[in-house]
Formats: C-alpha cells, sequence, structure tokens
C-alpha cells in the first residue's frame, strides 16, 4: 500500500472483558488482516479465534475488499478475538450504514459488559464464604 492510500481508513474501537480493540479499515485491499503487527493466522492460537474475529467480514462478504489493522492490549486471547470482532462490527458500519440489520442480527453490535466480579470483605473470592465448621 502506498503512504497515500494508508492514510485514508475507518476507525472504531470494539471491548469485551478487559481487552479493547483498536481497529484500522483500509478500503481498496485485498483482505490483509494483522494484529499487533503480526498476521492474525499467527496472532490467534486457533482457528476459532481467528474465524470469530474475522466473522463480521465473512457474513457482509467484504473479507476481500478491505484490509484490516488491530491494535489490541489486555484481555485473554479469546476476550481479544471478541474485541477485534466488536471494532471491525463498528467500522463496517462507518462504512455502509445499510449493514446495520445484519450485523445486529448476528449480535456483533452488543458490547458484552460480563466483567469478573469483585472480591468482596470477609469472603473468600468474590462469593465464596469461609467454610463453616460447626465445632
Amino acid at each position: 500500500m502506498t503512504a497515500a492510500t494508508k492514510s485514508q481508513y475507518f476507525y472504531s474501537a470494539g471491548k469485551r472483558k478487559t481487552a479493547i480493540a483498536r481497529v484500522k479499515l483500509f478500503d481498496g485491499g485485498k483482505g490483509d488482516v494483522t494484529i499487533n503487527g503480526l498476521p492474525i493466522r499467527d496472532y490467534f492460537p486457533t482457528f476459532v479465534h481467528t474465524e470469530n474475529a474475522l466473522a463480521p467480514l465473512r457474513i457482509t462478504d467484504l473479507a476481500k475488499k478491505y484490509n484490516v489493522e488491530i491494535q489490541v492490549k489486555g484481555g485473554g486471547k479469546a476476550a481479544q478475538s471478541d474485541a477485534a470482532r466488536h471494532g471491525i462490527s463498528r467500522c463496517l458500519l462507518l462504512v455502509d450504514p445499510e449493514l446495520r440489520p445484519t450485523l445486529k442480527r448476528e449480535g456483533f453490535l452488543r458490547r458484552d459488559a460480563r466483567i469478573k466480579e469483585r472480591k468482596k470483605p470477609g469472603l473468600k473470592g468474590a462469593r465464596r464464604a469461609p467454610q463453616f465448621s460447626k465445632r
């Protein structure tokens, strides 16, 4: 890619648990996806994580039309994959708002707000109480 085409992109962020993905969608690409400077297949350890992250591009049939650069931090690989999926979905809406019903039906636009519950004082964990002894 030349410097002129590389500077024009759509930007969005996606989140899941503590993972944050910053996504740049470059128009006129050939389907290259990089995460933290690595090809996506090298970054994610399993095929499932890769397919999960690329699902929005696959269901909208735009996988070969855009190049994607993702900077992701925090969380584990599964949460990073979900954050990338969320970010890509939000970028696609900036490109074409007509894709909203398709992405919404799949649940890709909803921010999954479930996070780890904090530990409470007097307990062993978030909800685990100390073992009770009668005698």
